[in-house]
C-alpha cells in the first residue's frame, strides 16, 4: 500500500471518527467517549497529513515548519484548555473560529498565487486541460469571502463575550442596506473574477468581507450572542470546506460540511428557542430600542436572607433550580450540586430547568452541572419542565435573567414571544443576583417585583454556601419565612 493510499484511508477513518464523535456529544452519558473519538480522529488526520506531505517531497525546511507549527499549536492548545474557566469557554470558542476563518483566507490567497497569479504555470495548465479553471476561480473567491467574514465576525464576538466591547448593538443608519449591498457586491465581483481573475478583485472582496463580518456581529445585541456563536461555528465549517476544495483534501471537505451543517442546525434550534428568525438575528436581534426603556423600575422588590431561604427550602415539597450565566461567573455549580444532594436527602424533590440559551453558549449550563456531578436525569429542558412550575413549592433562579423574564409575554418588549421558563407560576421564587441591573439583553425583568419573588443579593457561590450552613443547623421543619422589604 502506498503512502498516498494509506493517507486517504486514514482520512476516511478520521471522518468516521468525527461523525461518531458528534453522535457521542449529543448525550450526557456518551459525551466523554465522543470527545475521545474526536481527539483520536484529529490525531490520525495530523499523522496522515504529515506522512502525505513527506511523500510529496516537500523540502526539509517546509517539513520542519509543518512539524514545528503542529507542536507549537499543541502546546498552546493544551495550555489554554488547562487554564480556561467555564465562564471563558464562549469567548475562547469564538476566538478559535476566527483562526479557522483566517486560515481559509490564507489558503484562498495561496490558491490564487499558485494558479490565477500564474496562468502560464503547470497547475493552471492542468486545470485548464480538465476544464476546471473556472471552478477554481470560484473556489478561491468564495473561500476568501467566507473566511474573512468568519474572521472579523468571530473577533467581534470574542470582544463582546469577553466584555472587551459593549454588548449593545451597533446601530448604523441603513445597516440592513449596508449588509445587502455588501452581499450584492460580492455576487457581482464573483462573476467578474470567474470571467477575468484579477488581483485587485481579490483585494476588494477581502476588504468587503472583513468589513461585513465586523458589521454583522457588531450590529447584534447581547441577547442573541448564543445564536451568534453557533452561527460563527457554521461559518467556520463552510470556510474549512472551501479550503478543502482548494487543497483537494477530502477530510477537510467532510469535516467542514459536518461543522457547517451542524452549526447551521444548532442556530436554527437556538432561534426557535427564542422565537426569532435567523434573518432577524442577523438584522440586529435583541438589544434594539423598545417602547419601554429597560431600566424603568416597575415596583418595589423584596429582599431575603440566606437563613430565610434555608427555612423556605426546609419546608418545601419540591424545588426547581434555573441556572444562568451568573452561576458560571460565580463558579457556584459545585455548591448548587451539594445543595441539591442535601435537599434530596431530606426527601425534597429537586430538579433543574435549563433554557436552550442559558449562559453565553449552547449547552453551557448542562456542561457546568455535569462537571459538578449533578445527576443527568434531574436536568430537564424548558419544554420538559415548564408545565411543572405551577406545582412547585420553591424556584431558585441562580444568575438567570432574560430566560425567566415575563416581559416575553409583552408584545411591546424586545424579547416578545421568546419562550421563557415560567418560574413566576411557582409558590415562591428566590432570585440570586448581585444587583437589580438588567440582563445581557438590556431588558428589565418584571419578575423581580412580583409578590411571590424575593431577591437574594451577593455572590451566588457565597450565598449558596450560606444556605448550606443554615440548613445544617435546622431540622426538616424549620421556621416559616417572612420576607423583609
Amino acid at each position: 500500500m502506498t503512502v498516498e493510499t494509506a493517507a486517504q484511508s486514514a482520512y476516511i477513518v478520521a471522518a468516521l471518527l468525527f461523525i461518531l464523535a458528534l453522535a457521542g456529544l449529543s448525550k450526557h452519558e456518551t459525551a466523554r467517549a465522543g470527545n475521545a473519538l474526536g481527539m483520536a480522529g484529529m490525531a490520525l488526520a495530523l499523522v496522515a497529513t504529515v506522512a502525505l506531505a513527506a511523500e510529496h517531497g516537500i523540502g526539509g525546511t517546509a517539513a520542519s515548519l509543518l512539524v514545528g507549527a503542529t507542536l507549537v499549536g499543541a502546546v498552546i492548545g493544551l495550555d489554554r484548555a488547562r487554564r480556561v474557566q467555564m465562564t471563558g469557554m464562549p469567548e475562547l470558542i469564538a476566538l478559535l473560529h476566527s483562526f479557522v476563518g483566517l486560515a481559509a483566507v490564507l489558503v484562498g490567497w495561496n490558491g490564487y498565487l499558485q494558479v490565477e497569479g500564474d496562468l502560464d504555470g503547470a497547475e493552471a495548465h492542468a486545470l485548464r486541460a480538465e476544464e476546471m479553471l473556472g471552478i477554481h476561480h470560484a473556489e478561491v473567491f468564495i473561500g476568501v469571502f467566507i473566511g474573512a467574514v468568519t474572521f472579523t465576525g468571530s473577533i467581534v464576538a470574542f470582544g463582546k463575550l469577553s466584555a472587551r466591547m459593549k454588548s449593545a448593538p451597533l446601530m448604523l443608519p441603513g445597516k440592513n442596506m449596508l449588509n445587502l449591498g455588501a452581499l450584492a457586491a460580492f455576487a457581482l465581483l464573483t462573476v467578474w473574477f470567474v470571467l477575468d481573475p484579477q488581483l485587485w478583485l481579490l483585494v476588494v472582496v477581502t476588504a468587503i468581507a472583513l468589513a461585513l463580518g465586523w458589521h454583522l456581529v457588531a450590529s447584534i445585541g447581547g441577547g442573541d450572542m448564543p445564536v451568534v456563536v453557533s452561527m460563527l461555528n457554521s461559518y467556520s465549517g463552510w470556510a474549512a470546506a472551501a479550503a478543502g476544495f482548494l487543497l483537494e483534501n477530502n477530510l477537510l471537505i467532510i469535516t467542514g460540511a459536518l461543522v457547517g451543517s451542524s452549526g447551521a442546525y444548532l442556530s436554527y434550534i437556538m432561534c426557535r428557542a427564542m422565537n426569532r428568525s435567523f434573518l432577524s438575528v442577523i438584522a440586529g436581534g435583541f438589544g434594539m430600542e423598545s417602547t419601554t426603556p429597560g431600566e424603568v423600575t416597575q415596583g418595589e422588590h423584596h429582599e431575603v436572607t440566606a437563613e430565610q431561604v434555608a427555612d423556605m427550602l426546609a419546608e418545601a415539597d419540591s424545588v426547581i433550580i434555573t441556572p444562568g450565566y451568573g452561576m458560571a461567573v460565580a463558579q457556584a455549580q459545585h455548591g448548587v450540586a451539594e445543595l441539591t444532594r442535601k435537599l434530596r436527602e431530606r426527601g425534597i424533590e429537586v430538579r433543574f430547568g435549563i433554557h436552550p440559551v442559558a449562559g453565553r453558549l449552547p449547552g453551557h449550563m448542562n456542561v457546568l452541572l455535569a462537571e459538578a456531578k449533578v445527576p443527568y436525569d434531574i436536568v430537564l429542558e424548558l419544554d420538559e419542565i415548564n408545565d411543572d412550575f405551577a406545582h412547585t413549592s420553591v424556584v431558585l433562579v441562580i444568575g438567570a435573567n432574560d430566560t425567566v423574564n415575563p416581559a416575553a409575554e409583552d408584545p411591546d418588549s424586545p424579547i416578545a414571544g421568546m419562550p421563557v421558563l415560567t418560574v413566576w407560576e411557582a409558590g415562591q421564587v428566590v432570585v440570586f443576583k448581585r444587583s437589580m441591573a438588567t440582563g445581557y439583553a438590556g431588558v428589565q425583568n418584571p419578575l423581580f417585583f412580583r409578590d411571590n419573588t424575593s431577591m437574594l443579593f451577593g455572590d451566588a457561590k457565597q450565598r449558596v454556601d450560606d444556605i448550606l450552613a443554615a440548613l445544617a443547623t435546622r431540622s426538616q421543619t424549620g421556621p416559616t419565612l417572612t420576607a423583609t422589604g
